[in-house]
């Protein structure tokens, strides 16, 4: 299915690559579109899930360092405002030999701000509806038995609010702005019966569909959110005046919360003065691909989709509030997608292999440049990106560039000015408590990493039933970047990259092996079988995870606090 998927995409390219040599515009929707194929392609734009539910039991795509921000006082875990300071790219470019400058998008395909959503019909187990706003959703219980058995989950999807940043290809590709969208990822499958989407369904969307909308000026979508949506150059193009966009260095102020229509998000650029915006509603297009297995293989169901507005599903934020059916156990949260890009320096067609390997293979072609998702610089240049042939696939062995000292904080000032970008930085969010307009601070901070679940290259392999074999940072991985705090216009902030970035104040350890602390268990739901009749768990070691008792960089001083 994989290899199909990428002989269709490549005739799909060269009609972008003719579409391009005529016009010069930009990357054509098709190609776009491709990247939230999340069964076949592994570009860095879908969500990591738990192991025993990924595809081949495999990798499933995506190194996910996080920041996770709890409270629990109601209101914590559906509303969340941040301000962010957009990294900028370093004064000397990049170069095909790898000596020249690392631009942000060779380091992170999408930064994004997460929050777990209702949404009956991904990984729906034991009930078809989700009443959103309340921690009455909660069930992570492990035991079959118990009244918040983890079986019991309602259905949930997860809001990735996702930054593109300019020069690369990806869902943006834009050679100097960046952009902002809205994507909400559900996952179509049953854990307690075994039992899949139909055929049509996966064909179309995949297992892991998801409701795409660039943030707009009118806040109005392009095109309907809708995975089903076939008008992908209304959904993923770049329309000057209509879709919202970023210079880099640029402050926002970022807001996600919930309103009647359906989940919210709106970027402030306070240095350009302009607003963009998306709700998760019905007027947008967004709705959920129904659940619905093939009962009968002589008369297959055909795909459908029905009109959803997508809420917050929980009313705090804590070790309690996930999506069951991700790797990772969080919801109020920020990531950073990294570990794909890997230089490449010639294809054997846009979008297919690598052919000859770039600077991070010295000893060849291996076997993460045989996934797809290459392209030759000459090509992206037809787009006004970087020339810069490379794969933005997988990592699997964790030598790409992301995993080398090319982050910000890693090297002497004037290395860092000349050769490497400017970190993200971002406040702690506030949040608003339920019922009232007063804002509060999250009481705790945790990181999280989710490094097991794509540790199977390694030798000896990661086994997340044991935990033997994993280890943290990744075997390959000559660096792994941490979070750390700072001082900037707003206060205290945090900012991700190396452990000696100008203005730190603390770095937790200095190194991910302390930061991100020790592997950590997780449950997910296991089949109904005649030993047991209410199904059961399983557990995986599928994160590392450090939780501080404190929150230490608070975005202002409330002493009513918790």
């Amino acid at each position: 299915m994989r290899q199909t998927s990428w002989i269709l995409l490549s005739l799909v390219l060269f009609s972008g690559w003719l579409h391009a040599a005529q016009s010069l515009a930009r990357v054509d929707g098709q190609i776009k579109s491709g990247f939230y194929k999340c069964d076949d392609t592994n570009t860095g734009f879908c969500p990591e899930l738990s192991h025993q539910i990924s595809y081949d039991s495999k990798y499933s795509g995506h190194d996910e360092p996080s920041l996770v921000f709890y409270s629990n006082r109601a209101g914590a875990g559906n509303n969340a405002v941040y301000h962010v300071t957009l990294p900028t790219d370093p004064i000397l470019s990049p170069r095909q030999d790898g000596r020249g400058g690392t631009f942000n998008f060779q380091l992170h395909t999408a930064l994004w701000f997460g929050m777990v959503l209702c949404d009956t019909q991904s990984y729906p187990n034991f009930t078809n509806t989700c009443v959103p706003d309340t921690d009455a959703n909660i069930f992570d219980n492990p035991d079959p038995n118990a009244p918040d058995f983890i079986g019991h989950h309602p259905g949930s999807a997860f809001l990735e609010l996702q930054f593109y940043p300019p020069g690369g290809v990806n869902t943006c590709s834009d050679p100097s702005l960046w952009c902002v969208a809205m994507v909400v990822f559900s996952l179509n499958s049953q854990p307690l019966t075994g039992k899949i989407n139909n055929l049509d369904c996966r064909t179309q969307v995949g297992s892991e569909p998801s409701n795409f909308a660039f943030l707009t000026m009118d806040g109005l979508a392009q095109s309907a959110a809708d995975p089903l949506n076939p008008d992908v150059d209304g959904k993923f193009g770049v329309f000057p005046g209509k879709t919202f966009q970023m210079q880099p260095g640029d402050h926002l102020t970022i807001t996600i919360h919930d309103t009647p229509d359906g989940l919210q998000a709106v970027v402030e650029d306070v240095t350009a003065h302009m607003t963009g915006s998306m709700t998760a509603s019905v007027v947008n297009g967004f709705a959920h691909i129904n659940f619905d297995p093939d009962t009968d293989p002589a008369h297959p169901k055909t795909c459908s989709s029905t009109p959803y507005a997508f809420h917050p599903m929980y009313s705090t934020s804590s070790e309690h509030t996930r999506a069951t059916w991700t790797a990772h156990t969080y919801n109020v949260s920020f990531a950073d997608e990294i570990g794909h890009f890997e230089y490449c320096n010639a294809v054997d067609q846009e979008g297919g292999n690598c052919v000859q390997a770039g600077v991070n293979d010295p000893a060849g072609v291996d076997a993460d440049d045989q996934q797809g998702s290459c392209f030759s610089g000459d090509f992206l240049a037809l787009f006004g990106l970087q020339p810069i042939g490379a794969c933005i696939s997988q990592d699997f062995d964790f030598d790409g560039t992301s995993y080398q000292a090319k982050w910000p904080g890693t090297g002497r000032l004037l290395e860092d000015l000349f050769l490497k970008p400017s970190p993200v930085r971002f406040t702690s969010p506030k949040f608003k408590a339920s019922g009232t307009q007063r804002f509060h601070n999250y009481s705790r901070v945790g990181f999280e990493a989710d490094m097991p679940g794509i540790e199977f290259a390694s030798n000896p392999e990661c086994n997340v039933f044991t935990g033997a074999g994993c280890t943290n940072p990744p075997k390959g991985a000559a660096f792994y970047p941490i979070f750390s705090t700072g001082i900037s216009g707003e206060g205290c902030v945090w900012q991700f990259g190396g452990p000696h970035i100008l203005g730190t104040i603390d770095n937790f350890g200095g190194n991910s092996t302390v930061e991100f602390g020790d592997i950590l268990p997780v449950s997910f739901v296991t089949r109904i079988d005649a030993t047991h009749p209410n199904g059961g768990s399983i557990t995986i070691f599928s994160d590392y995870r450090r939780i501080l008792p404190v929150n230490p960089c608070m975005s202002f001083v409330d002493p009513d606090d918790d």
